[in-house]
């Protein structure tokens, strides 16, 4: 196995456990989340959308299937979690959280523009 590919699998998982991570606390204890949803004015059913979709796209970057479409799915989700949950650019934690959303979108939107 090449370096190229150690470092692209590599890439992969480190992206793929934040959002299996997330996606599995959502489901063992949902009730933080559908609090800081409700303040944002989020209905609470979407939170078992959204634990789908990060562990199922998560695990899909992560073995590097349909790479195209899980990559740019946690992308947009990435920048709508950003445009809704971290507009409060005054505050240094929510405007590092607004930024950090944005650049893991950049980089899962550049995983699946060169996804082969």
């Amino acid at each position: 196995m090449t370096a190229g590919k150690v470092v692209t699998i590599a890439g992969r998982a480190l992206i793929a456990i934040l959002f299996v991570g997330a996606g599995v606390s959502k489901v063992l204890g949902p009730a933080p989340f559908l609090e800081h949803m409700a303040r944002f004015h989020v209905p609470g059913f979407l939170l078992i959308g959204v634990a789908a979709l990060e562990i199922g796209a998560g695990l899909a970057v992560l073995f590097g299937w349909r790479l195209r479409y899980s990559a740019g799915a946690l992308a947009a989700f990435c920048v709508s979690t950003a445009l809704v949950f971290h507009l409060n650019l005054g505050d240094h934690v929510e405007r590092t959280s607004f930024f950090k959303d944005l650049a893991i979108a950049g980089g899962l939107a550049a995983m699946a523009a060169t996804a082969v």
